[in-house]
């Protein structure tokens, strides 16, 4: 390969075809462009993929986790407990329902919460786990449940459903890990709630939204979870937009003061598309992943690994971690990647190194290991419009880099 040649190699673009920009102008003509058919019929195409009753479409994965906590009643006075290692919405929505912020530090040389931390961080007041399904990679659910199990007997409900769990409930922040598997169940499946997001630089995009579905349970009124999701996102109103404009079906009631975060049609339309192409990006992503596993092999890094016998990633992000090296290194080379025209990122800056987390009294002494994943780990571009020699590019890039910082004394 010509490495002189500089290429433009962006982080994460939406792979958006004429198929979806042809299906929102049909959206836009037919009249309908909020909360309507369209986002119904994705509700429906969604729980189908996954496998579950029901499905519920909002303007994001922030507001599915929100009010989520809000319909398992978790507010003041309740903890809730989340990785130090992961972006800040998964903690917000913690703060935003009144809820204590209880954050675990990732075990060492993982980006998972340590099960002995976790369990010595659950108390009485415990209402819910949020973990997170990192670079799509679900997270070992069999453990956090062990514990959860065994911890049983502390646990205080405060309402009618988390009687009907009995035990703290289990929600997955699967922002990353649309379409993953783990013991031949899709994420979804496996946590009692979990949570997708639809962002702009996610493997399925409706530009801005997310998707919350819960496990099948017998203990749980599908239908009534499903209308407390929808009066909570659309201001407590007792029927949509659609239902008001049947004839003569203006009139309706709030039924309480709540929240505006419903997914449109316009978004819906993209989504539907995306999800008839998703499978084919799912296994471009499999490609473009091995093709980086066997490129950056001689380096001898750490990388995560997406694909084994019992699952299998949704290849979100390509996480590498170079060792022994620190922040201001990693920074370096991030800085020179950039320079030969390839944008990378850095996934995640734990929650104690931010403001507003230090601010709450976090610090990131008490998170040791969750800074030593941070420090040196390096995402590189991982999307459905890189082709062959777009990722050959990166790899020589990403070696050059390291052995001129190398050589540099840098490293």
């Amino acid at each position: 390969m010509n490495t002189n040649i500089k290429k433009n190699i962006p982080f994460s673009p939406p792979d958006i075809s004429n198929e979806e920009i042809n299906e929102v102008i049909k959206t836009l003509n037919s009249g309908w462009i909020t909360t309507g058919p369209k986002t119904k019929e994705f509700e429906q195409r969604i729980a189908e993929y996954i496998g579950v009753d029901r499905a519920v479409c909002l303007n994001s994965a922030t507001a599915c986790m929100e009010m989520t906590l809000r319909i398992l009643g978790v507010g003041p006075g309740d903890e809730v407990i989340t990785s130090a290692y992961t972006y800040t919405a998964t903690a917000s929505v913690i703060n935003h329902v009144g809820a204590r912020i209880v954050l675990v530090d990732t075990a060492e040389d993982s980006y998972e919460m340590d099960p002995a931390k976790l369990e010595e961080a659950i108390t009485e007041k415990t209402k819910v786990i949020i973990s997170i399904d990192i670079a799509g990679k679900i997270a070992n659910y069999e453990s956090i449940y062990k514990i959860v199990e065994k911890k049983k007997h502390i646990f205080r409900p405060n309402n009618e459903i988390q009687n009907s769990f009995n035990r703290i409930i289990v929600l997955a922040d699967a922002a990353h890990a649309f379409g993953s598997t783990q013991n031949d169940k899709k994420a979804g499946m496996i946590a009692d709630f979990t949570c997708f997001s639809f962002h702009a630089v996610k493997n399925l995009t409706t530009a801005e939204g997310g998707a919350v579905v819960w496990k099948n349970n017998e203990k749980l009124n599908n239908d009534e979870i499903y209308n407390n999701y929808m009066l909570l996102s659309l201001h407590g109103q007792s029927k949509d937009a659609l239902s008001k404009s049947q004839k003569g079906s203006w009139e309706y009631d709030i039924i309480y003061p709540a929240f505006k975060c419903n997914m449109t049609d316009i978004m819906a339309s993209v989504g539907l598309i995306q999800l008839q192409r998703y499978q084919d990006q799912l296994d471009k992503r499999k490609q473009i992943i091995e093709q980086y596993d066997r490129g950056l092999q001689p380096l001898n890094l750490d990388i995560l690994k997406h694909y084994r016998g019992n699952f299998a990633s949704s290849g979100h992000l390509y996480l590498v971690r170079i060792e022994n090296i620190n922040e201001d290194q990693r920074n370096e080379i991030i800085n020179r990647m950039a320079e030969y025209g390839v944008s990378c990122n850095v996934h995640y800056k734990p929650l104690p190194l931010l403001t507003a987390y230090k601010n709450l009294g976090f610090k990131i002494e008490d998170y040791p290991n969750a800074y030593k994943q941070y420090q040196n780990v390096i995402t590189l571009p991982l999307h459905t419009l890189l082709s062959k020699e777009d990722v050959e590019y990166v790899i020589s890039m990403f070696k050059k880099v390291i052995k001129e910082v190398s050589t540099a004394n840098i490293i």
